[in-house]
């Protein structure tokens, strides 16, 4: 059994081929019993309705692979459409089958592997929007965006097409998380996310391009509240040792079991 960990892909999953993750030639036997954890920004469910032929490539890719590969949500996710996958029980916390071999793992759910305890909580804010959130409903939106080219300001998202507001959680969504916590005795083995807490944001030295919000203040609270031995999380494109307990994860991949 392995359990291999890594940062944002954007829908480019090329670090996990065998020329840059060669620990899979020892892989063999049921897929379940290797698994890839991935941070968020998964980026292969973001096509606005349907999959796309480059999603489709990947996510076949990503099947036939000798593991498993799981992810929390991110801010560049297609949120609405990653809701609409089958639901399944997984390591005894729900996941979205997006493939056989490729789940999404549900906010605030406790996964259970190697007698480990993965508490899950995908999410983030997105912080390319300085410029604007246009509506995909709204007949003038290409016209709105070729305005904003023409001035020089990228920074803007459309709504439904680039950027989803299920981006953050609900307060459904969080009380869900801390019920299950509670549940499990607030004790768990590693907590996984997109987003930093709040504290982690300022360690990091993000503030200013990434800011507090409820997310990360939700992350505080659960962090305090619960015992654990290690918080991944991804979002700030760094490999970064807070501590020995708070890691930001991009490119690297590290092995945890």
């Amino acid at each position: 059994m392995a359990v291999y960990v890594t940062g944002d892909i954007h829908g480019n999953p090329v670090r996990l081929s065998k020329d840059s993750f060669y620990e899979q030639k020892d892989f063999f036997g049921n897929k379940d019993e290797n698994i890839v954890i991935i941070l968020g920004d998964f980026g292969l469910v973001w096509n606005r309705d349907e999959e796309s032929k480059q999603e489709k490539y990947w996510l076949d890719w990503l099947d036939q692979k000798p593991f498993t590969t799981v992810f929390v949500d991110g801010n560049h996710e297609n949120h609405k459409r990653l809701a609409t996958y089958p639901i399944k029980e997984w390591h005894g916390g729900k996941a979205h089958e997006i493939r056989n071999n490729v789940l999404h793992l549900m906010r605030g759910e406790i996964f259970t592997i190697e007698d480990k305890k993965f508490f899950a909580f995908g999410g983030a804010s997105s912080h390319d929007i300085q410029d604007g959130i246009l509506d995909y409903n709204d007949e003038d939106w290409r016209e709105e965006a070729k305005k904003l080219d023409k001035q020089g300001k990228y920074m803007y998202r459309i709504k439904d097409l680039s950027w989803w507001e299920e981006e953050l959680p609900t307060d459904e969504e969080m009380q869900h998380g801390l019920d299950v916590l509670k549940e499990n005795n607030n004790l768990v083995d590693y907590i996984i996310t997109h987003s930093p807490s709040t504290s982690e944001l300022y360690l990091m030295g993000g503030k200013g391009l990434y800011e507090p919000d409820i997310l990360t203040n939700y992350l505080e609270e659960v962090k305090a509240a619960t015992k654990y031995k290690k918080h991944l999380f991804g979002h700030m494109h760094v490999n970064k040792a807070i501590n020995d307990r708070d890691i930001c994860l991009y490119e690297q991949i590290i092995r945890i079991l």
